[in-house]
């Protein structure tokens, strides 16, 4: 490293130092100002690393838990981004804050589909992951072929990176990839014939433009396609989640390849996410038995399914940000056996995507499933919010509208019931974990 990127180097750690020591935050500013001294800098950081990125639209941030969790069993002083802070500047700040110094370096990072044309300038990975394409903030990404088309653009600027794929999607077998590619995917069903949703995007033929039909359809436009009128088909799987024995609101089991696993988060989107950390740990030569292990250590993220006590309430949060993500959160509620109400946080920052007619594409009807005595409403856009729950059936006697998060959250103190599941966008999430911390319920740093 020359003196430019010391310099670039000595300013970001300060920086980083600074911002720690008096305001507890600042994971992107380091990484921006190292940057702005030194372009080059990330390159030089990086350079003794063995590098995994996780991208896609949905999971990146459990997917990265898990795989971290994972390869630590192997290697224990690995590098990753927990944060969130998955754009260029956050990855810098990322390998500024913690080198590791003993083993193998390795390091795993979340990075935004958007972002890694930018990451893979300077970033020459051993894997990309690719977990899904959806329908996501089209204010800034536009739609899903203009997604993919940019992780295909900064997955060529790697072109010996191998890009792990999630068979289960037509998107990721739609372009011919410079890259190497494996896949992973479900096979738990007995082969049938059956079409995904249709109110789901993704599914035409990208040869003939054809619907796609399915043998199962795991969810949204995932599952083992195939087109009726052409030769398209989901591609050979490396790596396949052969059973799944159990679901709950609290795990999952399941077996991949024949071997047993159990993870302690719910929903099919996460067993996933856990076959994405599967197949990396096993291309690092793990083995089963490491690999759950890795799932074991690994604890509830960020905003996903995370349990907050409020009082004596229990309180499960949950990021919502676009249909896909949103409609699986809802089918969560289907394993809760006892009581429960929810709260609902709209904001249209540009970190939450400023358009938030996606909301409309959320199955909102499926609420109608349940008794739910008081569904709390805020945040920015809390009225289109409670228009729409309105527009699904939710009975407006049971709405409560706030219009601050410190009244909302001292509102679900009275809720009826002892459960809330909560959901609500990025920066609503960021804004209740902040007054959470403020009224002493967790801690504000996010881990």
């Amino acid at each position: 490293m020359g003196i430019r990127g010391s310099v670039a180097v000595t300013v970001g750690k300060g920086t980083q130092w600074a911002l720690r020591t008096f305001t507890k935050g600042g994971t992107s500013l380091p990484g921006k100002l190292a940057a702005k001294i030194d372009p080059s800098v990330l390159a030089h950081l990086a350079n003794e690393y063995e590098v995994v990125i996780i991208t896609g639209t949905n999971g990146k941030t459990l997917t990265t838990s898990l795989a971290f969790h994972v390869l630590q069993q192997k290697f224990p002083d690995i590098l990753t981004n927990p944060t969130g802070a998955n754009m260029a500047q956050g990855i810098i700040s990322t390998f500024l804050e913690k080198r590791s110094k003993n083993g193998k370096k390795v390091a795993i990072l979340e990075v935004d589909e958007a972002s890694l044309v930018h990451v893979t300038k300077h970033i020459k990975p051993r894997i990309i992951v690719n977990t899904n394409v959806f329908r996501d903030q089209m204010d800034r990404f536009g739609e899903i072929y203009t997604i993919y088309d940019k992780m295909v653009e900064g997955a060529a600027l790697a072109p010996e990176a191998i890009i792990l794929a999630n068979g289960d999607s037509p998107m990721f077998n739609s372009r011919d990839l410079v890259n190497p590619s494996i896949y992973f995917g479900f096979n738990h069903e007995e082969d049938g014939e059956t079409m995904a949703h249709y109110n789901t995007d993704g599914v035409l033929c990208p040869k003939c433009d054809s619907i796609l039909h399915y043998k199962f359809n795991t969810y949204a436009n995932l599952g083992k396609y195939y087109c009726p009128k052409c030769d398209f088909k989901r591609p050979e799987l490396k790596y396949e989640v052969s059973s799944i024995e159990h679901l709950d609101y609290n795990s999952s089991t399941f077996h991949i390849d024949g071997h047993p696993f159990k993870i302690n988060i719910a929903g099919l989107y996460n067993i996933y996410n856990a076959l994405a950390a599967y197949a990396i740990g096993r291309e690092f030569g793990l083995t089963p038995e490491e690999i759950q292990a890795g799932f074991s250590a690994t604890e509830q993220k960020f905003g996903r399914q995370e349990t907050i006590k409020i009082g004596e309430k229990l309180v499960i949060l949950n990021l919502i940000k676009n249909p896909v993500g949103l409609n699986q959160i809802i089918a969560l509620l289907d394993y809760e056996k006892d009581p429960f109400s929810i709260g609902v946080v709209l904001n249209d920052r540009p970190a939450d995507g400023t358009d938030v007619s996606w909301i409309w594409d959320g199955e909102f009807e499926k609420l109608n499933d349940f008794t739910i005595p008081y569904v709390g409403v805020s945040g920015i856009r809390r009225e289109e919010m409670a228009l729409r729950l309105k527009v699904a059936g939710v009975p407006e006697e049971t709405m409560v509208t706030t219009d601050s998060i410190e009244t909302l959250i001292d509102s679900l103190k009275d809720a009826p019931t002892e459960k809330i599941y909560l959901m609500a966008t990025y920066t609503a999430v960021l804004n209740l974990r902040k007054a959470l911390a403020e009224k002493g319920y967790i801690q504000e740093r996010m881990k």
